[in-house]
């Protein structure tokens, strides 16, 4: 599984293609990137425009600028690259017959088939995911709402209730304070 994502790593979009390069091809087959340019220029008619093309400077450029590395003016390249669509890497296996090269190209091929499901697959994507949860929180909330101002209204019925026995507690209690006439007899000093 690991090898396919390394794999997929190395699958560029470039003229709205799917396409690998002719150095990370080379690193995977484990030859140089000289050689397997040379052994497609001897069977470069097993390459047509849509198996093969090379990245024109600016292309390169665009590319370039996408990898920060030590040396980002020439990165090790002399020349454009050659990018290779999913058939051109198909073709690849009978122009590089080794076995590293059919096993690399089997791999190849399951990550090109696997971006390809990826994109095919209409995802329960993440925009449709983010409205359910937008509207279970815009439901959530409104019924929170609606539970506060029930309490809200019940609240200040209490609060209401509260006050009123609160004013009568207070006129009783200023009844109770007045002061009250003695009862009993007067009594006279002598």
């Amino acid at each position: 599984m690991e090898q396919l994502q390394v794999i997929q790593s190395k699958i560029y979009e470039i003229r709205g293609q799917k396409v690998m390069l002719d150095r990370d091809l080379a690193e995977m087959y484990g030859v140089q990137t000289k050689a397997l340019n040379q052994a497609v220029k001897r069977n470069i008619d097993r390459f047509p425009e849509d198996f093969m093309f090379q990245l024109t400077s600016e292309e390169t450029q665009k590319w370039r600028s996408q990898f920060v590395t030590s040396n980002s003016i020439k990165m090790g390249v002399r020349r454009n690259p050659y990018a290779f669509t999913e058939l051109g890497v198909a073709m690849l296996s009978s122009v590089l017959n080794s076995k590293t090269a059919i096993q690399i190209n089997m791999g190849i091929m399951r990550a090109f088939v696997a971006v390809r499901q990826m994109i095919a697959l209409p995802k329960t994507d993440q925009l449709t995911e983010l409205q359910n949860e937008v509207k279970e929180l815009k439901d959530y909330i409104e019924e929170v709402f609606a539970d506060y101002n029930d309490i809200n209204d019940d609240t200040r019925m209490q609060l209401e209730l509260i006050n009123q026995t609160l004013a009568e507690l207070q006129v009783k209690k200023k009844l109770e304070e007045k002061p009250r006439r003695r009862i009993g007899f007067i009594q006279h000093d002598e």
